[in-house]
């Protein structure tokens, strides 16, 4: 093993959500040297500027490290594709730029399970300080911050209609998810900056940074381990062009590598359950139960239905409207192109007594496997309305494992969703208040037949098969090196792995429990209280309206 010579006060493993404002962060000390290694390579490309792009950025594996789960128990040993982010930025430079925090209550949860400082009114302060919100400065949103989010505001998405629909069926109606009304439907909102280019964390924080002498990036590094002396972190072995190199951290290691590749690069580095790292010849350094358990998802399923009128978002994909929108993109940073594809963002109880909201309806006016079409050279395809359910908090709890010592070979990811009979029912119940949403005028006006599932997939048994044979999951794992689980966490309040020194954990691998939302922002919140933690410093805990407190 061979030392390259560099020494850097932070490294930092990962360039996602969470360690881009980590290293951006730290580097603000231009007395303090940042190294941010990134195994992947550049996001610098249309598909994932272009936020209308972003399906197609998804689909390719330049873009994704196109992991899959192993044949996971409950959906008849099926496996299922796992996309996240190979280029600066992680998975938020391919994701679907939704910007949401989940609800209160989903953070007091983490502060209650013994999270201190992680509470909501603790988080808060980081949400806002990250964000440029459309909506200005107030009490639960940021102005000047380095995450601009904006409406989805295009006439093609019907929105307004939908809305009518969830007033009449007298579900709550919120113009502002992430303030004072956390549940009920809205207008989905996205991270755009005002050029229409997608704002992912590279773009925010590092592009920004990259004039600093201090903060050095580098892309293609593949971390094989931690290096410790004795039970002290002082660097990170890298893939060198000519073999292992060592480079090492006066300071801290922080890894942000992600809810999979945390876990696996610490038992590759000794850390995680003894009988596993010895069943693959590691030597144990701390026995850390937790590390790879806790892992949680959204567990997602598809409806479709067949459009009474030709009014769906396909038109806007025919090839001369496509093409002129990104024309439109590209010079002007307007039109069709620089939005996601989503009608409102339906936050709801499947079940009046619960106290959050437990399913979310992804609404979007446009088949799933929509593409491109030309007039007279290929026919249209059907107009189609498609709805993502989301279970918002289940119960099953999935695992990380190694394959095997080689840190080449990618970690063996079981999700395990969908596990106990509570989960089941709860998406169940999903389903069945969606197409009650879905048939309801006015929106009911524009639905025709069900094509997904189907009318006749009704019982709970032919609901059961369908999700054991199509359902997915949302791309939002969380809490493989969890804080706030007692015995079986692995990292404490301040992130710091437990049992050696020098080393910290920032991504969504630390959550205990999974926001009820997408989880690009609270990923970014955690990078952003991270670097402070470091710091030793933290912002004070928000003022809230009463109700709003853990």
């Amino acid at each position: 093993m061979a030392e390259s010579g560099d020494t850097f006060d932070y490294i930092v493993v990962g360039a996602g959500s969470a360690g881009c404002p980590v290293a951006a962060r730290l580097s603000e000390d231009p007395g303090t040297s940042v190294l941010l290694l990134e195994a992947g390579g550049s996001d610098n490309h249309p598909f994932i500027r272009m936020p209308l792009g972003f399906l197609r950025a998804m689909t390719k594996p330049q873009f994704n490290w196109t992991y899959m789960t192993e044949p996971e128990p409950n959906l008849g040993g099926r496996r299922m594709p796992l996309p996240r982010g190979r280029v600066m930025g992680g998975s938020g430079s391919i994701n679907g730029m939704f910007a949401m925090r989940g609800h209160p209550g989903d953070y007091d949860q983490w502060s209650q399970m013994g999270a201190r400082g992680w509470s909501f009114a603790d988080v808060l302060p980081y949400f806002r300080r990250l964000e440029d919100s459309w909506r200005g400065d107030g009490t639960y949103h940021g102005q000047g911050g380095p995450v601009r989010v904006k409406p989805i505001d295009l006439p093609a998405l019907h929105h307004e209609r939908m809305m009518e629909t969830g007033r009449r069926l007298g579900f709550p109606i919120s113009e502002d998810l992430g303030g004072e009304q956390a549940e009920g439907f809205a207008r989905g909102e996205m991270t755009a900056d005002k050029r229409g280019r997608r704002v992912s964390a590279a773009t925010a924080y590092i592009r920004p940074a990259m004039g600093r002498r201090n903060l050095d990036v580098r892309t293609g590094a593949l971390v094989r381990r931690v290096v410790f002396e004795g039970k002290r972190c002082v660097g990170v072995e890298i893939e060198g062009p000519s073999g292992p190199q060592v480079i090492r951290a006066r300071r801290e290691v922080i890894l942000s590598g992600g809810t999979y590749n945390s876990p696996h690069l610490l038992m590759l580095s000794g850390i995680g359950p003894a009988a596993h790292l010895k069943q693959h010849g590691i030597e144990v350094l701390h026995d850390s139960p937790g590390v790879g358990r806790n892992l949680q998802e959204h567990p997602t399923a598809s409806l479709e239905w067949n459009a009474t009128q030709p009014v769906t978002f396909l038109n806007e994909l025919r090839w001369d409207k496509l093409l002129l929108s990104t024309v439109r993109w590209a010079l002007l940073g307007t039109g069709t192109a620089t939005y996601q594809v989503n009608s409102c963002n339906v936050v709801i109880k499947t079940r009046p007594e619960l106290d959050r909201p437990d399913m979310q309806i992804m609404v979007n006016p446009i088949r799933f496997d929509a593409q491109t079409w030309f007039p007279g050279i290929k026919k249209g395809q059907d107009h189609v309305w498609w709805a993502g359910v989301v279970q918002l908090h289940p119960e099953s709890r999935g695992w990380v494992e190694l394959k095997s010592a080689d840190p080449r070979e990618v970690a063996a990811v079981t999700l395990n969703v969908l596990d106990t009979e509570n989960d089941r029912r709860q998406l169940r119940d999903a389903i069945r208040l969606t197409r009650k949403i879905y048939r309801t005028e006015p929106w009911g006006e524009l639905v025709g037949q069900e094509k997904t599932p189907g009318e006749q997939v009704a019982s709970d048994d032919e609901l059961d098969a369908y999700l054991r044979d199509w359902c997915y999951v949302g791309q939002h794992p969380v809490g493989t090196c969890a804080m706030g689980l007692g015995a079986k966490s692995v990292v404490d309040s301040e992130l710091r792995v437990i049992g050696v020194e020098g080393l910290r954990v920032a991504d969504a691998s630390v959550m205990p429990t999974v926001p009820g939302g997408n989880t690009m922002l609270p990923s970014i919140m955690v990078g952003e209280k991270a670097a402070d933690l470091i710091r030793g410093q933290s912002l004070p805990p928000a003022e809230l309206p009463r109700g709003d407190a853990a």
